[in-house]
């Protein structure tokens, strides 16, 4: 069996900011806002020695929240050591606590709690973190234990009823930390408290943009690939088209696009990605029908970890296949197709178990799906990169508007929007409503507003009827609208109803075998977006 490919080349980014998450819901949250300020960061588990941390440079470090309580068996704690090293350091909630403890401070377990928005009371609005901001402000607060004296040397900038040190600070150490959450919105001064540590605290310039990105992973993708040429399978998503694009402005005529025609797209989606893709970048494209080899290989299969994993089998066979092909039509011997170009996204790094020490939320076609005996080496260049930066690094990569801000579409597509067996009637009635729902959504001009509108269908579930004034015993169909920035989190769209009300009615008279619409009103956490 081929050894495991080795992993692509990683950003240089000499000005990083790690987050070291103790658990957070809002790890990667804090992430995103370091981002959103200009400066690039990358989250790293609790459990990473502190030599480790130091060993990649980071400009500046932050600690992150946590559901644990400081006095807790078992719970996450930081070497004192981390806060001697002359690195910047910012503690958040869990990480606050922390770092007074660990500089001999003093945190009790006092039994009163704050939870949710808090007023906060900052006693000078002079400092480091506060400056600018008023002295009365409102902050989102999630905790059990108090800080009730600094560490020496600090000085208690923030107070709240219940807190005595809500805040402090040490200019000469760099060293600062803050009861709350800057990273929510709810905390109304929360990104400029927090672009006040980056700027003037670790004194970082804020010079990081998705031009740099860009120009890096050219780089890095030309030293990766050098000479040889590589594949990438493209499903006509913003991921794997801005992943083709970049390939592509970096090896040229070395990249074919292959596009997977397995039978789980939606409606239109084929004649979508050599019409739009094709014309905007000119790439080589090479399209392979290969549904009847995925749905004969999903055949009697309705666990969804199984599905994911099948499917993600049969792309990299399909992709073998083409290798051989492609090479034999180019009449090139010896011009070897080694590399496979991927969309992986940092939150399918952090939902499927890496990156950032987290569980295994699920398993990503393109994470967590592929065969051990993968024969490709795997080119990435998006890993790092949330969402809407995707997005902005494709409208730097001059792709049109029909593509960049497309919704997300899983890379199994369909197959895991199937509650149960995926076949082809199964396939063909989801087709219809899916089709349906977006025309709808894109009538009323929510396109924009709504980060992703999955439809699925309960296949294994059977709801009685009245259609024609008679019963019926068809399918239900979900409606599952979301409003997210990155995918990290989101919450259900509040759609209007008259707009909910139209695409019911469509999907019920137009779609056979449907006689009931339901909406999904969960957020995330504790449901993810899709249902499988």
């Amino acid at each position: 069996m081929p050894a495991a490919p080795p992993a692509a080349p990683e950003i240089d980014t000499p000005d990083a900011v790690l987050v070291v998450d103790f658990g957070a819901q809002y790890a990667q949250l804090i992430a995103r806002r370091v981002r959103e300020a200009r400066v690039y960061s990358e989250i790293v588990p609790s459990t990473m020695p502190v030599a480790e941390m130091l060993a990649k440079n980071p400009r500046a470090i932050i600690l992150s929240g946590g559901p644990s309580s400081v006095y807790a068996d078992g719970a996450p704690r930081v070497d004192a050591s981390l806060f001697e090293a002359g690195v910047p350091v910012f503690g958040m909630c869990y990480g606050f606590q922390l770092m007074a403890m660990a500089l001999g401070g003093t945190v009790e377990h006092t039994g009163a709690r704050e939870y949710g928005r808090t007023d906060l009371r900052v006693s000078r609005t002079d400092s480091t973190l506060f400056e600018g901001t008023p002295a009365d402000q409102q902050v989102w607060m999630s905790h059990g234990d108090t800080c009730s004296a600094a560490p020496d040397g600090f000085s208690v900038t923030a107070s709240t009823d219940v807190v005595p040190v809500a805040a402090f600070e040490n200019d000469e150490k760099k060293l600062y930390g803050v009861q709350h959450h800057p990273e929510v919105l709810h905390s109304t001064y929360g990104q400029q408290v927090l672009e006040h540590f980056l700027y003037r605290g670790a004194g970082i310039e804020p010079t990081w943009t998705t031009a740099n990105v860009v120009e890096e992973q050219v780089a890095l993708i030309r030293e990766q690939v050098g000479t040889k040429r590589a594949i990438c399978g493209l499903s006509g998503g913003v991921d794997s088209s801005v992943s083709a694009a970049l390939v592509q402005r970096a090896i040229g005529s070395q990249l074919t696009c292959v596009y997977v025609d397995h039978g789980l797209q939606r409606k239109g989606e084929t004649e979508q990605v050599e019409k739009d893709f094709v014309a905007a970048t000119g790439v080589q494209l090479k399209i392979v029908d290969a549904e009847e080899r995925f749905l004969t290989a999903l055949k009697g299969v309705s666990d969804p970890e199984q599905k994911r994993k099948i499917i993600g089998r049969e792309f990299i066979r399909v992709f073998e296949q083409a290798q051989a092909e492609i090479v034999a039509e180019a009449g090139a011997e010896g011009e070897d197709v080694a590399f496979l170009v991927q969309g992986t996204l940092y939150p399918d790094v952090v939902e499927s178990g890496g990156g950032s020490g987290t569980a295994n939320i699920k398993s990503h076609h393109n994470v967590g799906g592929l065969p051990d005996d993968i024969e490709f080496q795997l080119v990435e260049p998006l890993r790092k990169l949330f969402k809407d930066e995707v997005r902005m690094v494709g409208q730097q990569l001059g792709l049109p508007d029909e593509i960049v801000q497309r919704q997300p579409f899983p890379g199994p597509g369909l197959g895991i929007r199937i509650i149960g067996e995926v076949t082809r009637e199964r396939l063909d009635l989801l087709r219809e409503a899916d089709a349906i729902a977006r025309e709808e959504l894109t009538a009323a001009g929510l396109d924009r507003e709504i980060w992703q509108c999955p439809v699925v269908l309960l296949a294994d579930v059977r709801s009685v009827g009245v259609q024609g004034d008679g019963r019926t015993y068809g399918h239900p169909i979900v409606l599952r609208p979301v409003s997210s920035e990155d995918a990290m989190t989101a919450d259900w769209t509040r759609m209007p109803y008259d707009v909910l009300a139209k695409i019911s009615t469509r999907i019920t008279n137009e779609v056979a075998d449907v006689n009931r619409v339901v909406l999904d009103v969960t957020s995330k956490p504790p449901g993810t977006i899709e249902w499988e």
